[in-house]
């Protein structure tokens, strides 16, 4: 990983992802999850003050990234909700099948390596009709964004600690098993296009022909 992928770059993630209208969208998305959570991609507890401890009985969170952890140390012990921290990728929760009510996912698919794997691994966990709320950055609907995102895709990540700019969620959630319930495409304002492009929602788990759940 490198003293950047450890010590810098988890400070200017938190930085930037502090930002009130990134919050804003957080305060929206993350009350909505109840019971048991997973929340893929933890990293600095930026959701933790968002959940709603009155139907929340506890978060596992799953984050692969032990610098992103120690900034998020003050926030988990202060966490308003009951909250395990598990270091693992999102490719490989270990948490038992149907364990989970609801999942959260928030700018976590940009820098998953294998996203329809982890995608598949927080189907795994959920319970039957199990929701998944998730907020992400993605691949712009704009033909000219999405052609520029494909171009600084390769210049972008490795500066970025493997972020992707042009991952197509709701394509990615359909290919994991998911069934789409709410998909509103938006642009974070003052952002760049091939940056802001964001989608966020709600996707529950289908039944699996495969798994027969």
């Amino acid at each position: 990983m490198g003293l950047y992928g450890r010590y810098i770059a988890p400070r200017l993630a938190d930085l930037v992802c502090r930002r009130s209208d990134i919050a804003a969208e957080r305060a929206a998305l993350v009350p909505r999850a109840e019971g048991v959570v997973v929340e893929i991609g933890i990293g600095t507890g930026l959701n933790l003050p968002f959940y709603d401890r009155r139907k929340v009985s506890r978060v596992f969170g799953i984050d692969p990234g032990q610098g992103f952890l120690e900034v998020g140390r003050d926030r988990f012990a202060d966490s308003p909700v009951a909250v395990t921290v598990m270091t693992a990728p999102a490719e490989a929760i270990p948490l038992l099948a149907g364990s989970a009510d609801s999942a959260v996912m928030t700018y976590t698919l940009c820098s998953v390596i294998d996203p329809v794997q982890a995608l598949r691994e927080v189907r795994r966990v959920l319970k039957p009709g199990g929701a998944l709320y998730f907020l992400e950055h993605g691949r712009s609907e704009a033909p000219w964004v999405a052609r520029g995102q494909d171009l600084l895709n390769g210049m972008w990540k490795p500066i970025s600690c493997g972020c992707n700019l042009n991952r197509d969620v709701p394509i990615l959630l359909a290919k994991a098993g998911f069934l789409l319930e709410e998909v509103e495409r938006f642009d974070l304002a003052g952002a760049p296009r091939i940056i802001g492009a964001h989608v966020r929602g709600l996707a529950r788990k289908g039944p699996s022909a495969d798994q027969g759940t």
